[in-house]
C-alpha cells in the first residue's frame, strides 16, 4: 500500500489581523504542500520495523462516537488549568478517531491567550509519540529543512491572525487511526478592574464523549471569591460546579453528550466559545505579599481604600473618513460616557483631528458640570471626512500638556497622560512611523503616559504598542463592532483611577539578584504590580522589602517582612501546586520585559545583546519566544515538525507596565540603607521610627484607661483612672497656640466584671490644625485625612505616610508612631485580645514624651502637665496592704491620699508590660487634674477644648 502522508502545520498566530506568517528559507510553493504526498504513516494494517502498532493507552471504549458526514470521532476533549498563585499551567488534550475507510485530515485547532507562552506539545499517533523540543529559530530551520529534503518534514503556510493566537495541528491519517493532541501553555493572570480573568478557548468543534474542563486555584494570599460567568450561554446553565475553600477553589464543568448538543436532535455542539473563571485574593497589607519558594520571591502589590490622584487628560480623537459610521457612533458614545465619569480634581480637553488638527479647548479646563457638557455637544457635532494626520494631532497634544505644566497649572501630584483613539495608518503631514515615534518620545520627555486604542484591522497597531510602550503607557485592540463603545469604556477604566505615582519597589541588594522592573511610572486601582527576582534563601531566614510611592495626600513608605520559609509546608502538601511557579513566573516577567526593552533600544549592538539575552531564556525555561522554534520529533527523529512563534514586536511590554522612574540617591534615614527611595522627600526624614523607650520617663495612658504622669522635675510618676461611659471621648491634649489636639474615644467590654463596666481607649483622633491635618487611629486602621482626601493603612501594615512634614509610621500589629518635625511626637500602642473571648475587646494605649514642645497654654488631661506643677509628698505609712502604703500629696493647693503602686508600660512588652512604680490619686484623678474629668468630655473626636 502506498504510504500516505501526515501532514502538520502549525500556527502561532498573532492578534493583528494583516500579519502574515513567513518562514525564511521556506519557498512560497510550501502553501501547496497541504495538496501533496509525502512519506509519513503508512495504513493501519502495516507496520514498518514493528513501530506503528495501534495505541494500547486508556482510551477504553470507543464506540457510541458521535459523527459528521467526515466520519471523525472525537473520543475526549479535556481541558486542565492550575493557577498557582496567579500562574496558569493549561493543558488541552483532544482524542480523535478516523472511522472512515479512507485517509484523512484530522484537525486540532485550539486558541491561546496572547502573552502565553507555550511550553510543550506532543502527538500520539496509533502509539508512536511525538515530542517537542525548544531550539533557536536558525538551528530549528536549518533541521527542518533537511527532513524537508528528505520529504520527513512538515511545512508552514501563511496565514491571517484574530484576536487571540491560534495552535492548528492538521494530520493526514489512514483509516481507523487514533491520534491524541496535547498542548501546554503557561500565562500570568494579570488582575484588571479588581479581579483576575482566566480565560480558556474552549472550541472542540464536535461532540465529544467525555467533555471536561477542569480548574483549580491555589492562592497563599487566600481567596476572596470565585465567579464564573456563563459566557458558554444560557445552554449550559446550572453545569459548572464551583467549591472554594480558604485558599483553594476547584471549578469544573463536565457536559455529558446529550448536554453538548445545539438541540436535542443536534449532531453539532454548542460548546463554541471562552470558558472564563474571575476571581480576586485576600490583601491584608497595603505593602503588597511576598511569596518566597525555591530561591525565587515574587512581590504582588495591589494597596485599595486610597483616593484618586488628580489627573489630566487629554483625549485626541481619529475624525478621518475611514472612521464614518459605526465606528464613529460607537466612539462618540463612548466618549460621553468616559467624560461623565471625570471627577471635579480632573482637568481635561479633547483634540480631534482628520487632515488638520482641531482643539475643543486650546488649554486644560477644569472637569465641571458645564465644562463637561459643552465637551459633550462638541463631540456630537464631530463629522469624519478626510486623511489622517496622527503626528500633528499628538504634539498638539504635549504642546497643551506642557505649556500647563510651565505655567504651573498642574498639580504636582496629579497625572498627566494622553488617550489616542485611532483606526487607520498616518496619511497626512509626517508618514514615516519611525519619525512620529521618536518626535512624540522628544515631546513628551518621560513626563506623560500615552495610551493607545487601535479601532478595527487597519490600523498599524505594531506602531500603536510601541509609541504606547516608549511613552509609560500601553495599547489595547478595539474592534469596530457594536461593542466599540463598551471595550472602549472598559479600556479607559482600568486607567481612569490613578492612585499612586513614582513607586519604587527596594530590596536588600546583597541577598536578591535579577530583579524584574522595579520602578513603575503609575498605578491604577484594581490592577496590580508585579516585581519577581532571585533570592539567597540559603542565607538569609527573613527578606523585606520596601515599597515608596506618592499618593493623593501623603508619601508612602510600605514595608513588608516574609520568612523564606513560609510557603514551604503550604505547597508541600498541596498536590496540584507548581511548584516552580516563582521561577516561572519571574522567567515570564523577565522576557517580557526584554522584548519590551528589545523594542526600544536605542542602538543595533544594544539590540543584539538583549536578543541574545531572551534567546538563552528561552531555552533555559523551555518556551517558544519570537527567536526560537519548537521543533516535534518522533522517537527516532527522522520525522520532524516546525513551530514557530510569530516574530511578533506588537506584543510591547508585559500587561500593566507603564514605565520606569529614574532612580535617585541613596539619602534617606529611617529605612534600611539598601531602599533606593525616589518618591519621599528626604530632608525632614527622622533618625528613629519611635520615640527612645524610657520606662519612666513619658507619659501614657493604657490598659482600662491608667493614665501615668512622668513628672520630670520631681522625678515621679504619678497614676490615675478615669471611670467614663463608652462612647465618650476625652480630651487629651488641647494646645490652641501649636493647633494640636488630641482626643481619645472610650469603648466597653463585652460585659461587666464584678458589676462594672471596664472602659478603654479604642480610637485616637489628632489634630494639627496649622498643617490642615487630621489623623483618626482605631483598632483596625490608621487614617490621615487632608481635606477631602485621605489615605488609609491598616494594622497589617508595616510602612509610613508622609505629609506636609508629618510623618506616621506603622509597625505591623504593634503601633504607629506620629512625628511633627522635631518638635513632637506620639506612639498608640495596639492591644489584640482573642476574637472570641466572652469578655475583652481590642483597644489601644498612647504614650507621649514630656520634652514635646507644647506651649504653656495647653490643656487637657495629659496637656496640662505641661508646665509641671509642684508636688510635694509626705507622711509615708502603711496602707491596706503591705505593697500599697499610702501617703499625703499637696499639689495645686490641695492635700491628696495617694497609694503607692505599679502600672504597666507595655512599649517593650505588650503582653505583660513592664512594671512602673507611681502614686496613684483616687477618684478619677480628682485634685491633681484641673477640675473635674467631665470637664475634658468634648463632643468630637477633632474638637478643642472649651474656654474655662
Amino acid at each position: 500500500m502506498k504510504c500516505l502522508i501526515y501532514f502538520m502545520v502549525l500556527f502561532l498566530i498573532s492578534e493583528v489581523g494583516s500579519f502574515d506568517l513567513v518562514i525564511d528559507g521556506i519557498p512560497d510553493e510550501v502553501e501547496n504542500l497541504i495538496d501533496i504526498e509525502i512519506d509519513g504513516f503508512p495504513s493501519s494494517s502495516r507496520t514498518r520495523n514493528g513501530r506503528y502498532q495501534r495505541s494500547t493507552s486508556d482510551w477504553g471504549y470507543v464506540g457510541d462516537l458521535v459523527e459528521d458526514d467526515d466520519k471523525i470521532g472525537l473520543y475526549s476533549y479535556k481541558v486542565q488549568s492550575t493557577i498557582t498563585s496567579r500562574l496558569a499551567n493549561t493543558m488541552i488534550q483532544a482524542k480523535m478517531v478516523n472511522n472512515a475507510k479512507r485517509s484523512q485530515h484530522i484537525v486540532f485547532d485550539v486558541q491561546v491567550p496572547k502573552g502565553a507562552f507555550i511550553d510543550n506539545f506532543t502527538m500520539d499517533v496509533n502509539g508512536i509519540t511525538f515530542t517537542s523540543s525548544i531550539r533557536e529559530k536558525s538551528e530549528a530551520r536549518r533541521m527542518y529543512s533537511q527532513a524537508k529534503a528528505k520529504g520527513k518534514a512538515a511545512g508552514i503556510v501563511r496565514s491571517n491572525a484574530l484576536d487571540m493566537e491560534n495552535f492548528k495541528t492538521e494530520v493526514n491519517v489512514p483509516p481507523g487511526t487514533r491520534i491524541q493532541f496535547e498542548l501546554h501553555y503557561q500565562e500570568m493572570i494579570r488582575r484588571k478592574l479588581s479581579s483576575y480573568e482566566h480565560v480558556i478557548s474552549v472550541k472542540p468543534g464536535r461532540l465529544a464523549k467525555h467533555m471536561e474542563v477542569d480548574v483549580r486555584i491555589i492562592e497563599p494570599q487566600g481567596i476572596r471569591y470565585v465567579h464564573v460567568p456563563n459566557s458558554l450561554g444560557d445552554h449550559f446553565n446550572g453545569i459548572t460546579t464551583i467549591s472554594k475553600g480558604e485558599k483553594k477553589a476547584h471549578i469544573s464543568f463536565k457536559p455529558t453528550m446529550a448536554q453538548q448538543r445545539k438541540c436535542p436532535t443536534c449532531s453539532s455542539t454548542a460548546v463554541d466559545g471562552n470558558f472564563v473563571v474571575q476571581y480576586d485574593v485576600n490583601r491584608e497589607s497595603t505593602g503588597g505579599e511576598l511569596e518566597i519558594f525555591n530561591g525565587y520571591f515574587i512581590h504582588f502589590f495591589a494597596p485599595e481604600n486610597l483616593d484618586p490622584l488628580p489627573k489630566n487628560i487629554l483625549f485626541v480623537i481619529d475624525v478621518s473618513g475611514s472612521m464614518w459610521g459605526l465606528k464613529m457612533k460607537q466612539t462618540i458614545e463612548a466618549m460621553k460616557a468616559i467624560l461623565s465619569e471625570l471627577r471635579a480634581a480632573d482637568q481635561f480637553s479633547l483634540i480631534d483631528f482628520n487632515h488638520n488638527v482641531r482643539c475643543w479647548r486650546d488649554n486644560l479646563v477644569s472637569a465641571t458640570p458645564a465644562q463637561v457638557e459643552d465637551a459633550k455637544k462638541y463631540i456630537q457635532t464631530i463629522h469624519p471626512n478626510g486623511g489622517t494626520n496622527i503626528n500633528e494631532a499628538l504634539l498638539r497634544a504635549t504642546f497643551i500638556l506642557n505649556e500647563a505644566q510651565n505655567l504651573g497649572m498642574l498639580d504636582p501630584n496629579s497625572v498627566s497622560m494622553i488617550v489616542l483613539v485611532s483606526d487607520g495608518d498616518p496619511t497626512v503631514g509626517e508618514l514615516k512611523l519611525t519619525t512620529i515615534q521618536k518626535n512624540v518620545k522628544q515631546s513628551i520627555k518621560d513626563e506623560y503616559s500615552l495610551f493607545c486604542l487601535g479601532i478595527g484591522f487597519d490600523v498599524d497597531y505594531d506602531f500603536l504598542q510601541r509609541i504606547a510602550t516608549d511613552n509609560r503607557g500601553m495599547a489595547q485592540r478595539i474592534f469596530g463592532n457594536q461593542e466599540t463603545s463598551a471595550q472602549m469604556k472598559r479600556f479607559y477604566n482600568q486607567v481612569s483611577t490613578p492612585l499612586l505615582k513614582k513607586i519604587q519597589f527596594n530590596y536588600p541588594q546583597e541577598s536578591v539578584s535579577d530583579v524584574t522592573q522595579s520602578s513603575f511610572h503609575n498605578y491604577f486601582g484594581g490592577s496590580e504590580i508585579v516585581v519577581a527576582g532571585k533570592v539567597d534563601t540559603a542565607n538569609l531566614q527573613h527578606l523585606e522589602s520596601v515599597v515608596t510611592a506618592t499618593a493623593a495626600n501623603a508619601e508612602l513608605v510600605m514595608e513588608t517582612l516574609r520568612d523564606v520559609e513560609e510557603l514551604d509546608g503550604f505547597m508541600k502538601k498541596d498536590k496540584y501546586a507548581d511548584p516552580e511557579f516563582t521561577k516561572k513566573l519571574w522567567a515570564y516577567l523577565t522576557v517580557n520585559q526584554m522584548l519590551a526593552e528589545r523594542n526600544t533600544a536605542p542602538t543595533a549592538a544594544l539590540k543584539r545583546n538583549i536578543t541574545k539575552s531572551i534567546l538563552q531564556m528561552s531555552l533555559d525555561h523551555h518556551i517558544v519566544t519570537p527567536f526560537t522554534s519548537m521543533l516535534i520529533e518522533n522517537p527516532e527523529k527522522d520525522e520532524i515538525m516546525l513551530a514557530d512563534q510569530p516574530k511578533d514586536p506588537r506584543r510591547g511590554c508585559c500587561s500593566g507596565t507603564l514605565g520606569l522612574t529614574p532612580n535617585a540617591p541613596d539619602n534617606n534615614k529611617g529605612i534600611p540603607p539598601w531602599a533606593n527611595v525616589t518618591a519621599v522627600p528626604v530632608s525632614f526624614m527622622p533618625e528613629q521610627r519611635s520615640p527612645p523607650v524610657s520606662a519612666v520617663s513619658i507619659n501614657r495612658v493604657d490598659n482600662d484607661p491608667h493614665f501615668i504622669i512622668y513628672l520630670p522635675k520631681s522625678q515621679r510618676n504619678i497614676c490615675f483612672n478615669i471611670n467614663s461611659d463608652p462612647g465618650h471621648i476625652l480630651n487629651l491634649v488641647s494646645d490652641p497656640s501649636t493647633g494640636v489636639v488630641v482626643n481619645g474615644q472610650l469603648i466597653g467590654a463585652k460585659k461587666e466584671e464584678n458589676k462594672k463596666l471596664n472602659t478603654y481607649f479604642g480610637k485616637f483622633g489628632f489634630y494639627f490644625k496649622n498643617k490642615g491635618l487630621k489623623v483618626e487611629i482605631d483598632t483596625e486602621t490608621i487614617t490621615l485625612k487632608d481635606g477631602s482626601y485621605s489615605i488609609m493603612l491598616t494594622w497589617s501594615d508595616t510602612g509610613h505616610i508622609i505629609r506636609k512634614q508629618l510623618l506616621i509610621s506603622v509597625k505591623k500589629e504593634s503601633n504607629v508612631t506620629i512625628r511633627v518635625g522635631e518638635e513632637m511626637s506620639f506612639m498608640v500602642l495596639l492591644h489584640r485580645v482573642w476574637k472570641n473571648h466572652p469578655v475583652n475587646v481590642d483597644f489601644l494605649g498612647i504614650y507621649i514624651p514630656p520634652e514635646n514642645q507644647f506651649s504653656p497654654e495647653a490643656r487637657g488631661l495629659i496637656g496640662q502637665f505641661t508646665s509641671e506643677p509642684e508636688v510635694y509628698i509626705h507622711n509615708q505609712r502603711p496602707g491596706q496592704t503591705p505593697e500599697k502604703p499610702q501617703a499625703t500629696m499637696e499639689v495645686k493647693g490641695n492635700k491628696l491620699t495617694v497609694t503607692r503602686g505599679l502600672q504597666k508600660d507595655y512599649r517593650t512588652n505588650r503582653v505583660f508590660g513592664t512594671d512602673v512604680k507611681c502614686w496613684f490619686v483616687h477618684n478619677s484623678g480628682k485634685g491633681f487634674i484641673d477640675g473635674h474629668y467631665k470637664d475634658y468630655l468634648v463632643p468630637h473626636l477633632y474638637s478643642f477644648l472649651k474656654e474655662p
